[in-house]
Formats: structure tokens, C-alpha cells, sequence
């Protein structure tokens, strides 16, 4: 998802889930921030390297794909944008590298999911943002995976954008009728597909008009970074209005077919649902469940901030979360906390804003690494759960057996 969803609909959802509005801030930058917390920021601002939450282009063109190198990435973004669904799938007919990969491939209502939510109940505001943000791209980026693989992720030139009478603008001369409705879709007096075509020039924006949109760069090495995630359907899995269909390489370029659509709102309903959860106003939160009556006073408005055809939704968003709260939205600011970071002693950098969500940055990190790794899958590297086993390794997880020792050591006086 873009930051459209990952910062003014989560600060929605959280709002709507009994946060105030300055928890709610708290939340939704800490959410966008995934997508910004990279090694170079890290850098600058002098954090643990070990909490980059992305890579930027320019980090992962430079990237080594040897064992170590895809073991790093993949940590990075199976962790926090393609969360693994099913580590323990069966695949038959398929080496056991095959199988690891395809292990990996994000869905959304996983017992990942779960554990991730659960990561961030009693801990800080940050760890809640964290924990949204992986959560909305489990639809997102579903039926992708987040390690390099050809042979995961890669799709071919079939692509096609369903539309109905409502949203698809007659006389661009390439849309042909669907002979059949498809059963996946809500019901239309009649559905429309229309061929969609890709370019490789990351600067060029995707174009709505000529249905033209950027992928990358098509690479028969099977580690390439053109190969991560949902490149090779360029931005198409993170614009809540398309529903297309498309051929991809883990399902033998058999046809499937994504509702961004659905997705897009079942994600809202269900952050919702897990923020109140996290705040304590419901004592359960399990997979596939929806707060679809708290959302049902605004159901028709985000349903047609989703479906709105448009590259960003920042604006409608924004406009929704004022009404509810009352209260403005600033845009988010990379360098809101940085000052504040960089001034604090290092005794007590934990306690700032960025310190906290490096805290659960790495906390999510280590857990999902440890599932991975404690399913026999060795495509993220090696891990020690340091709840149970201490600190072996990474001097940056040190921070998180001192917090650990503490939270014991305040509960036992």
C-alpha cells in the first residue's frame, strides 16, 4: 500500500478505534514510517542498523545477492511488507528450494498476522503503527513474496483491468466485454476488461488515462532484486481502486484474480478491529474478523475513497480523518523526530519516538526471522529467540534484553 493508506487511513482506523487524535498521529507515522526507515536514515540519524524496516532503490541496486545478502533483504521484507502466510505449506513435485520460497508468498488472516498484532498488545504506539502496516499489506501484497525469486513472483504480459459501468470511461477503444461474471467480484449488470501495459522508467508516473503503469525490469536471474515482491506487477497491488487479473509464476501462470477493492476495505475494517484490540476495549482479536458495524456510519464514504480511480487518495483520506476528529492532519515529516533522537543521550535514546519504534522495529524483525528460522526454512539466516534463549549475536537486540530485564525486574518489586 502507499502512503495515502498507511498514513491517513490508518490514522482513520486508529481514530475510529478510540485512539485520540494525537495517538492516532503517533500511529499512522509510525505505520508510514515503515516504508521510510532505511539504512540510510539510519545512518544519518546514527540508529541500529539492524531496525531498517525497507531498503531504498539506490540500497538495493547496490545490494549483494549472495547467501547473506538475500538473507538481509529477505529479513527486511518478509517482516514488515510480505508477511509469510503459511510457513509450513505443502507443494508437491518441487525441490526443497522451491518450497522455501514459495513458503514465503504473503496472504492476509495468517497465524503471522496474528502474533504480529499480539507483538504490539501492552507495548508502545509505535509497535501499534508497526504492527498496522504489516497488517494492511498482507492484502495488499498478497499472492507475493518478500525475498528475490523468479520463479515466485515473477508474472508474464497478461494483465487486464476489470471494470464496470461505473468506472470504466467508454470510448478508450481497447475495453472488450467479460463473457462471464467472475464469481470472486460483487455483482455488475456487466463487467469490462481492458488490457493494461507496463514500462520500466521508475521516474514516470503511472498513467490512469492510457492504462500505463511501471514494473521493473524483467531479469532471468532468479535473485535479481527485480525479482522482490510485487515488481513485476509494478504499483498495481497498491491502488485500492483496480481489480485485475493476471498470470504469476507461482500458480503456473494460471489466471488469478485481485479485488483491491475488497481488500482494501476488509484491511480497514480489520485494523480497526485490531486497534481496538490493542487499546483494550475488546479482550479477542483472532484472524478474519472485522469491525464492519463500528465502520458501517462511513461505510459508503471509504468504500468510495477506495474505489475512487486515482494514483493517490491523500487528499480524501485527510478530508475523512478531519470530520471524524476535528482536528488537522499534518503531513507526514520524515525528520519530525529526527532532532529529538540525535540530542538524547544514548542511555536514554529508547525512550524517544524513533527509539521506540527502533525498539519494535527489531522486536518484529526477530520474531518473524525466528519463525522462519524454526521452521526448518533457512532463506532468512539463522536466529535465536532472545525471550528465551538471551542474547547471542547482534549487538543492536541487546537494547531489547535490557528492556526485557527491566519490564521483569519493575514486576517483581
Amino acid at each position: 500500500m502507499n502512503g495515502d493508506f498507511h498514513y491517513y487511513a490508518t490514522y482513520c482506523a486508529a481514530f475510529l478505534a478510540g485512539y485520540t487524535h494525537e495517538e492516532s498521529l503517533d500511529i499512522c507515522y509510525s505505520a508510514q514510517f515503515v516504508d521510510l526507515c532505511s539504512r540510510t536514515f539510519l545512518s544519518k540519524v546514527g540508529g541500529p542498523m539492524s531496525a531498517a524496516t525497507t531498503q531504498l532503490g539506490a540500497e538495493l541496486i547496490n545490494a549483494k545477492t549472495d547467501i547473506f545478502g538475500l538473507q538481509d533483504i529477505t529479513r527486511i521484507w518478509a517482516s514488515f511488507h510480505f508477511l509469510p502466510y503459511d510457513l509450513y505449506a505443502k507443494k508437491r513435485f518441487c525441490s526443497r528450494r522451491y518450497r522455501n520460497k514459495y513458503r514465503l508468498i504473503c496472504n492476509s488472516n495468517s497465524d503471522l498476522m496474528l502474533e504480529t498484532v499480539n507483538l504490539a498488545k501492552n507495548k508502545s504506539l509505535q509497535a501499534v503503527g508497526i504492527s498496522m502496516h504489516v497488517l494492511a499489506d498482507t492484502w495488499a501484497h498478497k499472492y507475493f513474496a518478500g525475498t528475490p525469486s523468479l520463479v515466485i513472483n515473477n508474472t508474464n504480459y497478461f494483465f487486464y483491468e476489470i471494470l464496470d459501468d461505473k468506472n470504466c470511461e467508454p470510448g478508450s477503444g481497447n475495453e472488450k466485454p467479460i463473457r462471464f461474471v467472475p464469481s470472486l467480484l460483487p455483482p455488475s449488470d456487466s463487467y469490462f476488461e481492458r488490457e493494461l501495459k507496463f514500462r520500466h522508467s521508475a521516474k514516470a508516473p503511472d498513467d490512469l488515462s492510457k492504462s500505463l503503469f511501471t514494473n521493473s525490469l524483467y531479469q532471468s536471474n532468479e535473485n535479481s532484486v527485480m525479482n522482490l515482491g510485487h515488481g513485476r506487477a509494478g504499483h498495481l497491488p497498491d491502488y485500492g481502486f483496480i481489480r485485475y487479473k493476471y498470470l504469476p509464476a507461482w500458480n503456473n501462470y494460471n489466471e488469478v484474480i485481485k479485488d483491491n477493492p475488497s481488500d482494501f476495505l476488509h484491511a480497514f475494517a480489520q485494523m480497526v478491529r485490531a486497534m481496538k484490540y490493542l487499546r483494550g476495549e475488546i479482550e479477542t482479536f483472532n484472524k478474519e474478523e472485522y469491525d464492519w458495524d463500528g465502520i458501517a456510519p462511513y461505510r459508503e464514504r471509504i468504500e468510495a475513497i477506495i474505489t475512487k480511480r486515482q494514483l493517490d487518495a491523500s487528499e480524501d483520506w485527510k478530508a475523512f480523518g478531519e470530520e471524524l476528529s476535528g482536528k488537522t492532519v499534518d503531513a507526514f515529516d520524515l525528520n519530525k523526530y529526527v532532532e529529538e533522537y540525535k540530542n538524547t543521550s544514548k542511555e536514554d535514546k529508547h525512550t524517544t519516538f524513533l527509539g521506540k519504534f527502533f525498539v519494535s522495529a527489531m522486536e518484529q524483525k526477530s520474531m518473524v526471522t525466528n519463525r522462519i528460522f524454526m521452521s526448518h526454512n533457512p532463506i532468512a539466516g539463522f536466529s535465536i529467540d532472545y525471550d528465551k534463549n538471551g542474547f547471542k549475536g547482534i549487538k543492536d537486540y541487546q537494547v531489547l534484553l535490557k528492556l526485557r530485564e527491566e519490564k521483569e525486574a519493575g514486576q517483581h518489586e
